[in-house]
């Protein structure tokens, strides 16, 4: 049976909050056309098989599809890798290789954001409003909804829906973030869902850096019909 490993990323600073994530280290054990069963199985946003720990490759699926790349996996991944003893300089989803490096207790990924899924980006005008929000507003169907909630200190409120591809409400989207600081042009932080920390800066040319903290929550063998572990 594969290990699996269960992942809090883009934890708020004292540990709490995050999106949770599946990895399974040893993905080239899963068969390929079993593993969209296994994410939507699992439940989690997403879930990474690893099929090369030295070369970083790896692939990225929801309970519903295939992504070429997305954020808190590849956050979640790179922090995995390095703490087990692999730390890699570069992650290779299906999109592109994506760099890694570590400050303090955030790891950092950079890469595209053209490579981000085709998020629609609305801004309202307060934090209240993104809160007050019961779901996507009529008619989008992946959509990050923004408030500054401190320009001048970079500070932003977002939630972000993604039904399309099984995940009605995210807690916490580095993808969708990449194509946020892209377009602001500057460093921003960002709190989303309950309370997860997005770091995020533009490094120019269309490159953008996110960054955040991971918690393993739970490891363990996992096999077809566990269902997802109780965490």
């Amino acid at each position: 049976m594969p290990e699996l490993a269960v992942l809090r990323v883009f934890a708020a600073p004292d540990g709490s909050h995050g999106n949770p994530l599946g990895v399974f280290l040893d993905g080239a054990d899963v068969p390929t056309d079993e593993r969209q069963a296994v994410a939507a199985e699992l439940g989690f946003s997403e879930t990474v098989f690893v099929e090369d720990r030295e070369r970083g490759e790896i692939r990225i699926f929801t309970p519903e599809s295939e992504l070429p790349l997305a954020g808190h996996p590849l956050v979640g991944t790179a922090w995995l890798l390095g703490h087990g003893g692999n730390p890699v300089e570069a992650l290779r989803p299906p999109a592109g290789e994506v760099r890694v490096r570590s400050e303090g207790e955030l790891t950092w990924v950079a890469g595209r954001a053209e490579w981000a899924p085709p998020f629609e980006l609305v801004e309202l005008s307060e934090p209240g409003e993104i809160d007050a929000l019961e779901g996507p507003p009529d008619g989008y169907g992946m959509v990050l909804m923004w408030a500054w909630a401190d320009r001048d200190a970079g500070l932003v409120r977002q939630r972000v829906f993604v039904p399309e591809v099984g995940v009605p409400e995210d807690e916490a989207t580095g993808s969708a973030s990449m194509l946020l600081v892209e377009q602001l042009g500057r460093e921003i932080q960002i709190r989303q869902g309950r309370g997860s920390v997005i770091h995020a800066r533009p490094l120019g040319e269309g490159v953008v850096e996110i960054g955040g903290r991971s918690v393993l929550e739970w490891s363990g063998e996992w096999a077809p019909g566990d269902g997802p572990p109780a965490i």
